[in-house]
């Protein structure tokens, strides 16, 4: 008899011990409204894979209990499970299984504010527009991510990029604790205090060391902030170039620029379509003056809050996602090279019957994110390694149908191949990969260095000794045992 055949009863088997056992009354299976709204609701078409059930647990208790029932019953028969918050990583199998039980914590997605110790207690089901609105009716914001759909457990466990990076360094680095279950279903603070080495793993660390269930964030008073979106036509992409090579976080740490390149086969246009953001409630400040320079097509910036500005920024969950990122030293010849290659791909598309879109996005991530990283404490990211300017890309593909997989998945890892060795060859490459735009080739976790790497292992290890968020939890970034060279680390070709 085949693995498989024996595998599916065993998991029904399974989630009707979830069940027998109380973990949670919130259990779905295939063909349930509730679970069939629930894998619609994934950001990517990829990622709607389809677990035996899902288990939506409403609080800590009961996540508890379906752990301590999970590896109860992987004791006697194999089992997997995935981890779900905001579901918005694109790749299949990073917060859902196929042959296993998916834990969706889109219930426990809650925000509460305390005046006394200034916190805001998020809980990881909460996606960031939903945290904004809450907040800003207290007259508090948080530092979190900047679209709307984004789930905070997953943003943070990232590390993390915000508006206030500048000023509050990454997402990660604004958390004053976390609430974790554990594998032996214990439920614990960690914090600067208490489990500090767990603390400083989860920053940057991901899944690997329990569920995260509560985030405490460090609060601030909201202003309102000045941002939008500005298109422009292609011919100003060497502007737009020296432009971003030009600006300067330190000079004034409240702006932030996403640099886009975007086509859209559907009008075989291709534009530049920038975002700017100020944390301040000015409009226009002069560290802009070089991109608003430039002669554009559209431009929507406004002072307004941080929820609308969130909203504006996002894309269509019909479609087939995938991201791809690379890190190099901020040098206008990288750039060059990005934006050729981007042409290049989309002439090599451009013959592909079939809807898609195409974006590379370049932004800066200055030594100032680091140094703001420390004053906190500190994260595994290991951004304190890189004391010049680096720019982080990330490609972004968005299709229609099954069939395209193949080709559109390999064409992006061949441009971030081609553009990784084209910085390496002029001595700009960097090893740094951002979590959060990282594709399930590649391996982020290996490129914060190995001191992070240890660090991460030896929490593991003491928090996890039997290894259940290592092997029964096979979605996300695993911690690597063995550290390797460094430079692009995406799928062979003949893997794809």
């Amino acid at each position: 008899m085949k693995p498989q055949t024996v595998l599916v009863p065993l998991l029904a088997v399974l989630c009707q011990a979830i069940e027998t056992a109380r973990c949670s009354s919130n259990i779905h299976y295939p063909g349930d409204s509730v679970y069939e709204n629930r894998l619609e609701s994934y950001f990517s078409e990829i990622a709607k894979l389809r677990p035996q059930c899902l288990v939506q647990p409403v609080n800590t208790d009961e996540v508890a209990s379906i752990v301590k029932t999970l590896v109860r019953a992987n004791k006697t028969s194999p089992c997997h499970f995935a981890i779900r918050s905001g579901g918005h990583t694109p790749w299949a199998g990073a917060s859902n299984i196929e042959d296993g039980v998916t834990v969706d914590l889109g219930f426990m997605n809650a925000t509460t504010y305390s005046q006394e110790t200034n916190l805001a207690h998020v809980q990881p089901g909460a996606r960031c527009a939903s945290v904004y609105s809450t907040l800003e009716k207290r007259g508090i914001a948080v530092a979190g991510g900047r679209s709307n759909t984004v789930g905070i457990g997953g943003l943070v466990l990232g590390g993390g990029i915000s508006y206030y990076s500048g000023t509050k360094g990454m997402v990660c680095d604004n958390v004053a604790s976390f609430e974790v279950v554990l594998a032996s279903g214990k439920i614990i603070n960690a914090n600067h205090t208490a489990h500090a080495d767990l603390f400083q793993a989860l920053k940057g660390g991901s899944n690997n060391f329990g569920i995260v269930t509560k985030i405490d964030m460090f609060a601030f008073e909201r202003t309102n902030l000045w941002g939008g979106i500005v298109a422009y036509p292609s011919s100003t992409i060497p502007q737009h170039i020296k432009a971003l090579v030009n600006f300067d976080t330190k000079k004034d740490p409240h702006a932030s620029v996403i640099f886009m390149l975007a086509h859209d086969s559907t009008t075989k246009q291709t534009m530049v379509v920038n975002t700017y953001e100020y944390t301040k409630p000015v409009a226009r400040a002069p560290i802009f003056n070089d991109f608003l320079a430039i002669q554009n097509i559209s431009d929507s910036t406004r002072i307004t809050n941080m929820t609308d500005l969130t909203v504006e920024i996002e894309n269509s969950f019909a479609y087939r996602h995938m991201f791809v990122t690379l890190t190099f030293q901020n040098d206008e010849r990288v750039l060059q090279k990005g934006a050729a290659l981007f042409d290049a791909m989309v002439k090599k598309l451009t013959p592909k019957d079939e809807e898609w879109k195409f974006y590379t996005l370049f932004q800066h991530l200055p030594p100032i994110f680091a140094k703001h990283s420390a004053e906190r404490g500190g994260n595994v990211l290991g951004l304190e390694r890189f004391k010049t300017n680096n720019i982080l890309l990330m490609g972004y593909l968005s299709w229609k149908t099954p069939a395209s997989d193949i080709i559109f998945q390999r064409a992006l890892h061949q441009l971030i191949a081609d553009l990784s060795a084209f910085a390496k060859s002029i001595g700009r490459d960097n090893p740094f990969v951002y979590l959060n735009y990282a594709d399930g080739a590649q391996d982020p976790l290996r490129s914060y260095g190995e001191e992070n790497v240890r660090k991460m292992r030896a929490a593991a290890e003491k928090y996890d000794p039997e290894g259940v968020f290592q092997t029964m939890v096979p979605g996300g970034f695993k911690i690597p045992k063995v550290p390797r060279a460094s430079g692009y680390a995406g799928r062979k070709r003949d893997e794809l």
